[in-house]
């Protein structure tokens, strides 16, 4: 476990460590046993544009919560105590943006890259966030910031 879990959420690993984990296996597997994508008449700029589109836009997101996070100085690294309870910008939206955004980015590399494998990969690798990461961070929140982090968890969906 990555941290105390007495002074931060004490999840299993860095959530960007277990996305980059997928999509180093769905890079391996695709090397290993090559399927495509796409079909055969679909172009390179094709790919990479609606790729880089959905890799843009999930960048986009990403830097919006963590704004969010810095303005309301509390540290973002899940190792850390959290210091404030963030519940504006994308968070009205989703309790977890960042992770919706890496999803996002991992399925844009995907598509880019014309890779089923890192595509079916993000499966696993959301259950392991949901499980290792995100009900972990969800039960420290709550011993933190009990019945305010409740009420949040009430009114905003954990994904979207």
């Amino acid at each position: 476990m990555v941290g105390d879990s007495k002074e931060s959420s004490g999840v299993i690993a860095p959530p960007p460590l277990i996305y980059a984990v997928g999509l180093a296996l769905g890079l391996a597997l695709n090397w290993l046993a090559p399927l495509p994508l796409w079909p055969a008449g679909a172009t390179r700029a094709l790919r990479w544009t609606v790729g880089g589109v959905l890799f843009i836009a999930a960048g986009l997101f990403a830097a919006w919560a963590m704004l969010r996070f810095a303005r309301a100085g509390t540290p973002i690294p899940t190792w850390r105590p959290t210091t404030a309870l963030v519940v504006e910008g994308p968070y009205r939206f989703t309790r977890n943006p960042i992770y919706v955004a890496l999803s996002l980015a991992h399925a844009a590399l995907g598509i880019a890259f014309d890779n089923p494998w890192i595509l079916g990969l993000l499966a696993p690798v959301l259950a392991v966030i949901r499980f290792g990461v995100i009900a972990r961070e969800e039960a420290y929140l709550e011993r933190r910031f009990g019945d305010d982090y409740r009420r949040f968890k009430g009114r905003v969906r954990r994904w979207l």
